[in-house]
């Protein structure tokens, strides 16, 4: 990640993701809401009780890599370890349920984009859905392949003795949150088959936008309550970035 270009670009993608709630309650929007939220639901409800049944005894095995010279940092790597771990296991749950609800996340997005820009919604039936599912589950694979090595890497930082509790919670949020922004945005992106490559070069290009929009995701998904609707609220924050920031430069696929 350039610094150049967090400063540079406008940090306004946390807007984008506050309409995503009131937008995925509109009139005629609602519908296609309801699988997607249902199926955060049961998900996000099970990370929250798996997590608190096994959060004190992550923390002290994680923990017990620290030096006992260093222990007076125990308090203050307490809360950034704490925090690495729910990163982790948010980013996996809402990686689960977007795969299982990627194909309803797709149609909420192509619908909401249609009212958005006054268009007329597309005519989009269970066969027309059942027919992208191999282009929707290839990009699903795309995304998680372009994760896997750098959550690699990363998860070998943290296991290094007191720079990898301090320091690697810090960079895990920052890459969940770009991660996040890729997970939502892609919905409009792939709707106009935009390819994955320049999906990431458009939202780079914004990365302010992108990491604020992430950032803000990436917090409402640790937090219990209003993690159980952050996939609906997300998806629609992305499609109305999309429309504002991303449909005319990509207006030829």
């Amino acid at each position: 990640m350039n610094p150049a270009n967090l400063v540079q670009q406008p940090s306004s993608g946390e807007r984008y993701f506050i309409r995503g709630f009131s937008l995925a309650f509109t009139p005629g929007i609602r519908r296609f809401v309801i699988i997607p939220l249902i199926i955060n639901l049961l998900l996000m409800g099970s990370l929250i009780m798996f997590v608190l049944s096994q959060l004190n005894t992550w923390l002290d095995s994680w923990l017990s890599y620290i030096p006992g010279w260093l222990d007076w940092l125990t308090y203050l790597i307490w809360p950034l370890v704490a925090i690495a771990l729910l990163v982790v296991c948010s980013y996996f749950f809402s990686t689960v349920a977007n795969w299982i609800a990627a194909p309803f996340n797709g149609l909420l997005s192509e619908h909401l984009e249609a009212r958005l820009t006054g268009k007329r919604a597309p005519d989009t039936g269970l066969v027309d859905v059942l027919k992208d599912l191999p282009r929707i589950f290839k990009r699903e694979w795309q995304k998680l392949w372009y994760y896997l090595p750098k959550a690699l890497g990363l998860l070998l930082l943290m296991l290094i003795p007191a720079i990898g509790q301090t320091l690697g919670p810090v960079l895990w949020f920052l890459f969940s949150a770009w991660m996040m922004s890729i997970q939502y945005c892609d919905y409009p992106f792939d709707n106009h088959k935009v390819s994955f490559g320049d999906m990431k070069l458009s939202l780079s290009e914004r990365r302010g936008s992108a990491l604020s929009f992430g950032s803000l995701v990436m917090l409402f998904t640790m937090t219990p309550i209003l993690n159980l609707f952050v996939m609906p609220a997300a998806v629609c924050g992305a499609t109305a970035m999309w429309v504002d920031e991303y449909r005319n430069k990509h207006g030829n696929y």
